[in-house]
């Protein structure tokens, strides 16, 4: 569903100025491992409350990276394009990011790199805007020079409230996408919402960017 979003798009926008929320998908995410969802988490740092993203240090003290991957390992290496997603991750995983939002960053436009998306991705932090909510969205869009905002689905609710439309002049157009299923190695029935690393490591490069394509 992310990289759909990230597909219907000229310019992207990584909302990094807003407030980092632990246990989110901000700093992790899920993969199929012998059959079943399994989460991987990347640890940070203790920050302050109401931190922003763009300033969430990641704690390179524990191994993470060396088990992270080895877990990828164990769930994808017999996968048909298991070694060519591997080989991609691994490359990102030896280095050490700093910050979060640099590893999250780097991992998004390695994976649209494979994959062929071309969409322009951008920090939200780079235009310095202003305002809460809605209204920040709105003068990121200003900023960035865009009338059109397309939303996750999960934002219709304070979007709607905000009459977010109405009051900044910018067409908002919602997100609509759900994922058909597809086959799984290791899996008797099909397990939706994971990391696009599942589809990859199972369909290869090509599958995967029509398969973020379909509404």
């Amino acid at each position: 569903g992310y990289f759909n979003l990230l597909a219907q798009v000229e310019k992207f926008i990584l909302l990094d100025d807003v407030q980092f929320e632990r246990r989110s998908w901000q700093s992790r995410n899920k993969i199929l491992l012998h059959g079943k969802e399994h989460y991987l988490t990347v640890p940070v740092l203790k920050s302050n409350r109401g931190e922003t993203i763009n300033n969430i240090i990641i704690d390179n003290a524990q191994n993470w990276r060396k088990q992270h991957f080895e877990t990828l390992k164990q769930a994808y290496k017999k996968a048909c394009y298991g070694g060519e997603i591997l080989e991609l991750l691994e490359v990102v995983l030896r280095k050490e990011q700093v910050y979060l939002l640099d590893l999250n960053e780097e991992i998004i436009k390695k994976i649209s790199d494979f994959i062929g998306l071309k969409t322009s991705i951008f920090r939200a932090s780079i235009f310095a805007c202003g305002g809460k909510r809605s209204e920040h969205l709105a003068e990121i869009c200003r900023s960035a020079g865009c009338s059109e905002y397309v939303s996750p689905e999960g934002s219709r609710e304070y979007l709607t409230k905000d009459n977010f439309a109405d009051k900044t002049g910018i067409d908002l157009i919602y997100q609509n996408y759900s994922p058909e299923p597809y086959v799984q190695k290791g899996s008797d029935e099909f397990i939706s919402h994971l990391s696009i690393v599942d589809v990859l490591a199972h369909h290869g490069p090509e599958f995967t960017m029509s398969y973020i394509m379909q509404e």
